[in-house]
């Protein structure tokens, strides 16, 4: 062990969960490493923010630009980078990335979550060439094409508004008969879209192409002719270096009491990839916070 890489404090991911417990960690003055690969996590792939205090509209990737500002602000060592194991050595755990392996007392886990695909025959083969999971990356590449986005829930809903802006027409292909999950104001705008033409009680079954997806055939039997897929139906946590650690899960995510204490001594939750009951942005800067403060009293305390 280098005493450099000695921290206080290594925070495993870089969304608004990990980049809160960065600011909090700074501001207690303890020695920290934050670690992810997307600065953002999955909401820099967010079209528009509402929700979040102090801005009545904001770009995902904007929003998590400027919390990353706030983290370089204060000058937490930041790496961006795969981390592939974490273990317990000792009195410390050790943190293995792709390049090197760091030591800490304390981990908090901000891992959040990925899309979940469809599982189809030629997905793989089709993803970069017509399908895709994030409709602010790619839906300037879809000018007056035609395309379909697969869900119901809120995500669903603003990729298509967003799509909207470049494709002449919008496909939601959905299972149910009716928009239920999501929040009514993007069910109304939705609706008030004229691009926009609602699939229910449909399921995509098939993917139609030779080098590109070029339809998609549902189980009602119809097939659509399209230039690209958007698939938008939920997410699986990012849990695996919590399995390998033992942490308790609960359907994949992260059990935590009420200061994000885990069942594992010295290694907090935060964020999406807890058992918290509300998927926000808010909810998980929140956690972040928590989890922070307390890593820092059981510092403080001398617990280990």
């Amino acid at each position: 062990m280098k005493n450099k890489n000695i921290y206080d404090l290594i925070i495993v991911g870089t969304g608004p969960a990990g980049m809160s417990a960065a600011v909090y960690a700074a501001r207690y003055k303890l020695k920290t490493l934050l670690i992810g690969e997307i600065t953002g996590g999955m909401a820099s792939e967010a079209y528009e923010i509402c929700n979040f205090l102090t801005y009545p509209k904001i770009l995902g990737f904007e929003l998590s630009q400027k919390m990353k500002e706030h983290v370089d602000s204060l000058e937490v060592e930041t790496k961006m980078d795969f981390v592939s194991e974490i273990k317990k050595n000792e009195d410390l755990f050790e943190v293995k990335t792709s390049r090197e392996s760091y030591f800490s007392k304390k981990i908090i886990l901000a891992t959040g979550t990925k899309k979940r695909k469809l599982n189809l025959k030629n997905e793989e083969k089709f993803t970069g060439r017509g399908i895709s999971y994030c409709a602010t990356c790619d839906a300037a590449f879809f000018k007056n094409k035609v395309v379909g986005v697969v869900g119901g829930g809120d995500a669903a809903l603003t990729s298509a508004l967003l799509l909207s802006e470049f494709a002449n027409k919008v496909y939601i292909i959905y299972r149910r008969d009716k928009f239920f999950r999501a929040e009514p104001v993007w069910i109304e705008s939705v609706n008030n879209n004229k691009k926009i033409v609602p699939v229910f009680n449909s399921n995509v079954v098939e993917l139609i192409g030779t080098e590109k997806l070029e339809k998609v055939k549902l189980d009602t039997g119809k097939v659509l002719d399209i230039d690209g897929l958007f698939v938008e139906i939920g997410e699986i946590p990012n849990s695996e270096l919590a399995e390998k650690l033992g942490v308790n899960l609960d359907k994949g995510y992260v059990k935590t009491d009420k200061e994000q204490k885990t069942n594992i001594s010295g290694v907090y939750a935060a964020g999406d990839i807890t058992t918290n009951v509300l998927k926000q942005i808010i909810v998980a800067a929140a956690e972040g916070a928590i989890a922070a403060s307390t890593a820092y009293k059981e510092l403080k305390e001398g617990l280990l």
